[in-house]
């Protein structure tokens, strides 16, 4: 059995063949999926995903889309999760330095989401790039009750301990796959068993031998044949070690 703890099956992307995609999923061993929210308009697309019993999803204001967020978001995030405490994560929220013109603004809106994960204690599911060290640095001084995950995770193995001594697991993706992510497969062959979960981020991350082609959770099944390589342990293994952080994590 395996969860992928991150895959946007909102999006229109799946519009046209959405239930073949989790059959295909079904079919790998793929038993249930994490689906977070990025902008307010897309919160009931999620939210409906949310009823169907191999899904569970979180809220959030995504950094990459921060030509999306008003003013009032942050106060409509509120009142979805009291509305809908079905949702098991703020997220994904984060920073992406790539966009340093809006960097200052990723920061508050990141730190307003933050603030709302500790006080509902929450875990919150973090977009972090370019930011490993900065993210780590507010995380430690915010000191999350609920923890979280580090999304895409692709920084040094001293970058994934801070992580998780600070009650975060790392997510793996299709980034593992490629030969050339010698720093990232590294940190994958030092974490503890309970340190990682697996995801797919699809439609995007995708994994080595596919790109230019939409992914989906189905292929985590790669990406835990990949990690079971360099962890020098058995799909078995990963799977459940995988799959029990994911449940603990999500409180599945």
């Amino acid at each position: 059995m395996l969860i992928d703890a991150h895959c946007h099956l909102d999006f229109p992307d799946f519009d046209a063949d959405r239930e073949a995609v989790f059959e295909r999923a079904r079919a790998v061993g793929v038993t249930h999926v994490v689906v977070p929210g990025t902008t307010r308009k897309r919160w009931p697309d999620v939210l409906a995903l949310g009823r169907r019993d191999d899904v569970s999803v979180c809220l959030g204001l995504h950094p990459y889309f921060m030509g999306e967020h008003g003013e009032q978001d942050l106060a409509a995030l509120e009142t979805a999760l009291d509305e809908h405490p079905e949702v098991v994560a703020i997220g994904e929220c984060g920073i992406d330095a790539r966009f340093a013109d809006t960097l200052e603004a990723q920061w508050r809106l990141f730190d307003a989401q933050l603030r709302l994960a500790r006080d509902r204690r929450l875990p919150v599911v973090i977009h972090c790039v370019r930011a490993n060290d900065r993210v780590a640095k507010r995380l430690r001084q915010l000191a999350l009750p609920g923890g979280g995950l580090i999304h895409a995770f692709a920084g040094s193995p001293e970058q994934a301990t801070a992580f998780l001594e600070l009650g975060f697991a790392v997510g793996l993706g299709g980034a593992v796959t490629f030969d050339r992510a010698q720093r990232l497969r590294r940190a994958v062959a030092a974490l503890p068993d309970e340190g990682y979960v697996l995801e797919t981020d699809s439609p995007d991350m995708p994994l080595v031998g596919h790109r230019g082609e939409r992914n989906e959770p189905a292929r985590v099944a790669e990406v835990c044949r990949v990690v079971a390589e360099l962890r020098g342990q058995s799909l078995e293994a990963v799977a459940v070690s995988s799959t029990a952080t994911a449940r603990r994590l999500f409180g599945l």
